[in-house]
Order: structure tokens, then C-alpha cells, then sequence
């Protein structure tokens, strides 16, 4: 037996072409979605990743605005840009790349963006949204595995599933996802005991603990369905997940490649928050 792959690619871009039409609806009404990234420093990855925001965006036909700043910016400025951008009609929606330098306060710089144009979905307002059951902004790599899931027909209800890892990008949001659609989640991570005994009773198992192929075939229950998040270098530099892709391909019924898996869903889903906030703020005009 061996795994159905799930590629985040090809259904982005299938979504990619729905949200053109989108965007080209809106155009006709007189509203462009407006992007707006904020960059802080010379962070090759930041770099790489906001560099492929902007891409997408374009080629989308969404305005994207990218606002680079030195490093050596101090937070009271960094807050003054975030200001400026809540109140400017154009701009629908706001992500500032992590990480930020050390003089500044991470949770300050998100909980001063306008819930309704926090497109990641870290704003503790809209965190706490989805935590009562009523989701609105959604933290985009667990919103683009739940899209993939459906996607690719893998069933929720009343399933086991374990998210091994408890950030509140990853693990905590994608916890929350999978209960609201029936399934019994048990949120496991490092310090977890008998993880890998745990991890094999999943019908669904999402991995997001930044360890390069830390999952093997001896942690994956005979067709389950495995979502690998990771995103990490080998000792020759190449990407890998967190998952042992050519041994759990045996065992697991689906599973998620590196690259070409969640990744892309990440920035899609991240493009789709930004034209769903504008379709609202019409709403709102009209």
C-alpha cells in the first residue's frame, strides 16, 4: 500500500482560479483587496516568504503593499505603521512577519492590528472567536489543512486524531478545527509520555514539531491520514518535514509531501482572509 499524497499545490491551484473570479467581482464593484506586509530587517527566510506573498498576491490581482523597515526601528514607530495602515480603506489586510528584533514586543505589534484585517489570524480577539466555536479570521496553516482534509475526502467525524506539537500558530488552532468537526483530538507534543504509542491509535495525525523526520512508519496507525507541517533543513541543506516521508508513505492511507504540501495552503489561505475582508468592509459600505 502506498499513501494518497495530498498536494497542497494543486489545490491551491485550483482555489487560486475561484479567488481570480473573486477578486474580479470585486473589481467590478469598485473595491480592490489591498495587502499590506510589513518586514522588519534582513531575515533571509522573512525575505524568501514575503517575497512569495507579494507573487501571489499579484498574480491574484489583489494589491499588495510590501513596507520594509531597519532593524534598528523602535517599537513606538513600528506601532505608528500599524496605525496608519488600520485606517487606511485601501488596505484589507495586515501581516507583520515574524519574528520581529529583540527591542520589540511581539504581542504588542499583533494585538495593535484591526481584528477585522488580521488575515494570519493571531489576534488574540479572533483567537478567542475561534476557541467559542464561531471562527472568523483563522490562522492560515491549520485553516489550509482543514481545506486539504476535505479536499482530498478524509473523514472527521468521530475519528482519533493527535496534533503532536502546541503552538498558537499550529497545533492549538488545529486542535480546535478538528473538534468543531466531531473528531476526539488529543494534543500531544515534546514532553508527551509514550508519544509514539499515542500517535499510532490517530485516524488523523498532524505533525508540527519542528524535528526533522521525527516521525517514523512505527508512529503512524495502517491508513491514517498523516498532514506533516515541518519545515526543516537535512545536513546537506535540503527541505524536509517533520515526517519520514518514504517510510510512512507505506503505512499511512494519506499523507502531505515536503515541500509542495501544506506550505502553499499557508499563503493561500492567507490571500483568501484578505479577499473574504474585503467582501466584508463592502458589505459594511453599502
Amino acid at each position: 500500500m502506498s499513501a494518497i499524497l495530498m498536494s497542497g499545490k494543486e489545490l491551491s491551484d485550483v482555489l487560486n482560479e475561484k479567488m481570480k473570479k473573486s477578486v474580479e467581482e470585486l473589481v467590478e464593484k469598485g473595491v480592490i483587496p489591498g495587502l499590506a506586509v510589513v518586514l522588519v530587517g534582513e531575515d533571509p527566510a522573512s525575505q524568501t516568504y514575503v517575497r512569495n506573498k507579494e507573487i501571489r498576491a499579484k498574480k491574484l490581482g489583489i494589491h499588495s503593499v510590501v513596507e520594509r523597515y531597519p532593524e534598528t526601528i523602535k517599537e513606538s514607530e513600528l506601532l505608528n505603521v500599524v496605525d496608519r495602515l488600520n485606517a487606511d480603506d485601501q488596505i484589507h489586510g495586515i501581516l507583520v512577519q515574524l519574528p520581529l528584533p529583540k527591542q520589540i514586543n511581539e504581542n504588542r505589534i499583533l494585538m495593535a492590528i484591526d481584528p477585522s484585517k488580521d488575515v494570519d489570524g493571531f489576534h488574540p480577539i479572533n483567537m478567542g472567536k475561534l476557541f467559542i466555536g464561531q471562527p472568523d479570521r483563522i490562522p492560515c496553516t491549520p485553516y489550509g489543512i482543514m481545506k486539504m482534509l476535505d479536499h482530498y475526502g478524509v473523514e472527521l467525524e468521530g475519528k482519533r486524531a493527535v496534533v503532536i506539537g502546541r503552538s498558537n500558530i499550529v497545533g492549538k488552532p488545529m486542535a480546535q478545527l478538528l473538534m468543531m468537526k466531531n473528531a476526539t483530538v488529543t494534543i500531544a507534543h515534546s514532553r508527551t509520555k509514550h508519544l509514539q504509542e499515542l500517535a499510532r491509535q490517530a485516524d488523523i495525525l498532524v505533525v508540527a514539531i519542528g524535528r526533522g523526520h521525527f516521525v517514523t512508519k512505527d508512529f503512524v496507525k495502517p491508513g491514517a491520514a498523516v498532514v506533516d507541517v515541518g519545515m526543516n533543513r537535512d545536513e546537506n541543506g535540503k527541505l524536509i518535514g517533520d515526517v519520514k516521508m518514504d517510510e510512512v508513505k507505506e503505512v499511512a492511507g494519506f499523507l502531505t509531501p515536503v515541500p509542495k504540501g501544506v506550505g502553499p495552503m499557508t499563503i493561500t489561505m492567507l490571500m483568501y482572509q484578505t479577499i473574504e475582508s474585503a467582501k466584508q468592509s463592502l458589505k459594511a459600505d453599502q
